[in-house]
């Protein structure tokens, strides 16, 4: 992991991001710099040059319109192309301060924010480029310019006007950096936890694969003893034969010993099918159903009420590998949390919602509590026979899905399990289709 972290790229916005805070920056900056102007020669009435000033004005609000256009295209946006905006926007600037006193305007300091831009978008190279070109054009402006003419002339105290215009400079530059660092800061922070997040789960994602791994052997090796206690128990039944109590719990063991069969059989069809990329199809009713008769078989106390709305009981429904384990996980979860309080009430629903397909599974049981464990937690159970899976398989489950799965108490006591997975990823036109951007479920 330590390798890794030293090969990651720097955290910073993309060149596009940067392309269009310049050109909102720039519709700022262009009616900033329109009013200072109009305000020197109209009301301090200084003798500067209002047509080549105004041009160069007109110049910057036409490549912005021609920024804004640019934009609305699908074309990426290459570093050179926002080193080229933000150099525009320097030698404009440079050009401005040319004509109103070069390196003595005190609003020459606004060279430094295309540098401070570009820091949070471009590479070191791009950053560079830009530093020199802001530095290149300062230097320049220590000699070559327009003097502004005397201002005391004009204005009485002239040093008290400078201040004042070092002190708006000042206050134009910190509003600036201020919002951008703050966003930066925000979006380093963001992506620190996207990566704490990603670390977590591919923790358990590698203890789930060993896991898997393990369990594949142990299938294989089940298979013998559980024939052999297929065959003792014919043999107990029929010799001699037993008083029907006994009988009775020999054909439950035999129910046991086949469903544990038919598991093993699950676990490698679930298997091959993901290897092969397959998915069934089937209405969302009857896949509600299916998994319900799967847990009551393995769980017959249970009483469940299964809900599915009339609108979307016969919604076609991919059913994706290991989804159905990950809801009899959750409803066998939900019991165990009711049987806490002396019940066997488990509700399980699921409908279709604008962008998602949501299941809940609800208990009444004692709810979550500050000990509460997460979802991800693998090998960590509440209970005290729990082995700490099922919980983290559900979300394994959830998250290849592009899906969310959320842990809430339930109102009137209990708690509340939310499975919601994309529309496209359980719609049979989806198959083998990426996830498009924006479909995948976010927190309610």
């Amino acid at each position: 992991m330590a390798a890794a972290r030293r090969h990651d790229p720097p955290l910073r916005a993309s060149p596009r991001a940067l392309v269009q805070q310049l050109a909102w920056l720039r519709l700022t900056a262009i009616a900033g710099q329109l009013a200072a102007v109009l305000f020197v020669v109209f009301v301090l009435h200084l003798p500067i040059p209002l047509p080549a000033l105004l041009a160069g004005i007109a110049v910057l609000l036409l490549f912005d319109a021609a920024a804004l256009l640019r934009l609305r295209q699908d074309w990426p946006v290459h570093e050179w192309e926002a080193i080229g905006h933000t150099a525009v926007d320097a030698l404009v600037l440079g050009y401005l301060l040319y004509l109103t006193g070069g390196a003595s305007n005190p609003f020459v300091t606004l060279l430094l924010v295309p540098i401070a831009l570009a820091a949070t978008a471009l590479s070191r190279i791009g950053i560079g480029v830009v530093a020199a070109i802001s530095g290149i054009a300062y230097l320049a402006l220590l000699w070559l310019y327009r003097p502004l003419p005397a201002l005391e002339t004009y204005v009485g105290d002239g040093f008290r006007l400078h201040i004042i215009g070092m002190a708006i400079n000042f206050a134009i530059a910190a509003l600036l950096l201020a919002v951008f660092i703050a966003r930066l800061a925000g979006a380093l922070r963001g992506e620190q936890r996207r990566l704490q997040r990603l670390h977590e789960r591919a923790l358990r994602d590698e203890g789930i694969l060993a896991m898997a791994t393990q369990s594949a052997s142990a299938a294989h090796e089940l298979n013998t003893p559980l024939a052999t206690m297929r065959m003792l128990l014919q043999e107990m039944r029929a010799t001699p034969p037993p008083d029907s109590a006994t009988l009775a719990d020999l054909q439950l063991l035999a129910q046991q010993v086949d469903r544990c069969s038919e598991i093993l059989r699950e676990m490698v069809a679930v298997g091959r099918a993901q290897m092969a990329d397959r998915a069934e199809t089937a209405t969302l009713d009857a896949f509600v159903h299916r998994c319900l008769d799967r847990f009551q078989l393995l769980r017959p106390e249970a009483e469940v009420d299964a809900q599915v709305p009339d609108a979307d009981a016969g919604m076609p429904v991919l059913i994706p590998a290991g989804l159905q384990h990950a809801l009899i996980n959750l409803l066998n979860n939900a019991l165990d949390a009711s049987q806490l309080h002396d019940s066997a009430q488990v509700h399980f629903s699921a409908q279709r919602g604008p962008r998602c397909l949501e299941f809940r599974v609800r208990d009444h049981g004692p709810g979550f509590g500050r000990s509460a464990v997460a979802p991800d937690t693998l090998g960590v159970s509440g209970k005290d026979h729990g082995l700490g899976i099922g919980l983290a398989l559900a979300e394994a489950t959830a998250d290849r899905l592009g899906g969310l799965l959320e842990a809430v108490n339930a109102a009137g006591g209990g708690a509340e399990i939310r499975l919601r997975l994309p529309l496209p990823a359980v719609s049979p036109a989806g198959l083998g289709q990426p996830l498009p951007p924006g479909a995948h479920c976010v927190p309610s």
